[in-house]
């Protein structure tokens, strides 16, 4: 029971009845998901902890807008607390905060890491039709530099591209491409060179930048702002990057990943309920890695980023 799960989905009550109420019938991995189940899922893949974020919920940007997402955020993240509380060891949190409302979200942010001790903050790549690049979105960054924290960033379909292929599977494609937008909107905004104590996590093994990341590197030459942007060059800011494996952990995606960033920021997720966390295990282990670097990806990288892993190890 080593594992660390950084790709943990829940459905707090208050949130499930939102989408209900706009969607009417919810999917059955969404309508059945319970705490039990969600203990289960950890002790079958043999997961001693997962760091619980809230999924793409599209419908929540404008049906929900305002102080009743203030109170399904805060009431989700005091849920969240519950599960931490009630099962020692097994669960962290990343705060779920009202987005696009940047006013509320920073009241959110500081109860939730004040008050309820989360482990960071979860986002998504865009909002509407804005990715976290955004100069909108800087009071937001500049407090989550200030406390140094870490991110986890979840892909959520933007409303350009929501019908662009109506007849592909929008998880196939868009999801992991907006990650693709997000992290060069934080990139070409400044935003990384800006913030240097945020430490981002990329759901899905960057989504489709590993592949692209030679291509970017070498049209960004001609970018006039290049110098203040990536002091160091692109390449050296994609490095400070952390992803995860959920669904992603397959031979190709894996190696370009592990070309891509250092292999101590690869991180173990599963995006459970939605793949299970047996098959992410069985993908990750089908990639020939060594021993000690499957350590690192399923225990020890996250193990030094969140304080949580080592205190419940040592009982603490």
């Amino acid at each position: 029971m080593h594992r660390i799960d950084v790709h943990h989905h829940y459905y707090p009550p208050t949130l499930m009845a939102a989408e209900r109420e706009i969607r009417g019938e919810l999917s059955a991995d969404y309508r059945d998901w319970t705490v039990a189940r969600a203990v289960e899922e950890l002790d079958r893949g043999e997961t001693a902890m997962a760091i619980l974020s809230t999924s793409s919920r599209p419908d929540m940007r404008g049906a929900k807008a305002g102080e009743r997402l203030r109170a399904i955020a805060r009431d989700s993240n005091v849920f969240a607390a519950g599960m931490v509380r009630d099962y020692p060891g097994r669960f962290g949190f990343f705060t779920f905060l009202p987005m696009p409302d940047v006013e509320g979200s920073l009241h959110e942010l500081a109860f939730a890491l004040d008050q309820l001790d989360a482990d960071g903050v979860g986002l998504m790549t865009s909002y509407g039709d804005a990715w976290l690049g955004d100069p909108a979105f800087v009071p937001l960054l500049e407090e989550l530099d200030r406390r140094a924290c870490v991110v986890y960033v979840h892909p959520l379909l933007p409303e350009c591209c929501s019908t662009i292929l109506p007849y592909v599977p929008r998880a196939m494609l868009e999801f992991p491409y907006d990650t693709g937008r997000t992290v060069l909107s934080l990139l070409f905004s400044g935003a990384f060179a800006r913030f240097r104590k945020i430490r981002w996590i990329f759901s899905h093994s960057g989504g489709p930048l590993p592949a692209l990341s030679g291509r970017i590197e070498t049209l960004s030459e001609r970018f006039p702002k290049l110098a203040e942007i990536a002091p160091n060059g692109v390449a050296a800011e994609f490095r400070r990057l952390f992803c995860e494996t959920a669904n992603a952990a397959y031979r190709g995606s894996l190696a370009a990943l592990l070309e891509w960033i250092p292999e101590e920021h690869v991180l173990f997720g599963s995006d459970y309920p939605y793949v299970s966390t047996q098959h992410n295990v069985a993908s990750l282990h089908a990639c020939d890695l060594s021993e000690p670097l499957l350590r690192k990806i399923e225990h020890d990288n996250a193990a030094a980023l969140f304080t949580r892993v080592g205190v419940s190890k040592s009982g603490g």
